[in-house]
C-alpha cells in the first residue's frame, strides 16, 4: 500500500463546487442546448475561493479526488484547469461522453466504488439530489451552496445527464 492509498478520501464535484459556471450558463439556455459552447468555456472558469479553501484544508488529512458530471473529452481541460489553480493533485473520475444518466445516480456509483477499499470521508457537491442520494447511501457531505444555482444546469444534471 502506498501512503495516498492509506489516507481517507475528499471527494470533490468542480461545476459550482470548484469552477464558476455561470459566465457559460448562457449556452444551456438556448433550445437546443449549446452542449460544446458549454464545455469549450470551461478554461474560462473562475475558481470558487470557497470550494478552493476546502480542497486545500481537506488535502492536509484527505488524498483529493474529483468526481464530475463533465464528460470525458473534457478531461485535459479539466486537468489543467485544476492545476492552473493550485488544486491538489488527485484522481479525476468523469462521465463517459456516451454516458446520459443523471448525475446522482453516476456519482454514487463512483462513491460506493471508493467506498469499497477506501475511507471516504466527505463529498462536497452543488447538487442537492447528489448529495441527498450520497447521505441516503452513509456518506458526509458538505452542500457548497456559494455558487449561484441555474435551473437550466440542475436540469442538464438530473434530466439530461450532461454534467
Amino acid at each position: 500500500m502506498t501512503a495516498d492509498s492509506e489516507r481517507p478520501v475528499a471527494v470533490f464535484d468542480l461545476d459550482n463546487t470548484l469552477a464558476d459556471t455561470a459566465h457559460r450558463q448562457r449556452f444551456l439556455e438556448r433550445r437546443p442546448r449549446d452542449w460544446d459552447g458549454f464545455f469549450a468555456a470551461a478554461p474560462d472558469d473562475p475558481p470558487l475561493a470557497e470550494g478552493v479553501a476546502l480542497a486545500l484544508e481537506r488535502a492536509r488529512e484527505c488524498e483529493v479526488v474529483y468526481l464530475t458530471g463533465r464528460p470525458e473529452r473534457c478531461r485535459r481541460d479539466t486537468v489543467a484547469w485544476l492545476a492552473a489553480h493550485g488544486l491538489p493533485t488527485g484522481r479525476v473520475y468523469m462521465r463517459r461522453d456516451d454516458d446520459r444518466r443523471p448525475a446522482r445516480r453516476t456519482k454514487l456509483d463512483v462513491l460506493r466504488g471508493l467506498a469499497r477499499t477506501r475511507d471516504v470521508r466527505v463529498l462536497v457537491d452543488d447538487d442537492e439530489l447528489v448529495c441527498e442520494d450520497a447521505e441516503r447511501a452513509g456518506f458526509t457531505v458538505v452542500r457548497a451552496r456559494w455558487a449561484t444555482p441555474s435551473a437550466d444546469l440542475k436540469a442538464a444534471q438530473e434530466r439530461e445527464g450532461r454534467t
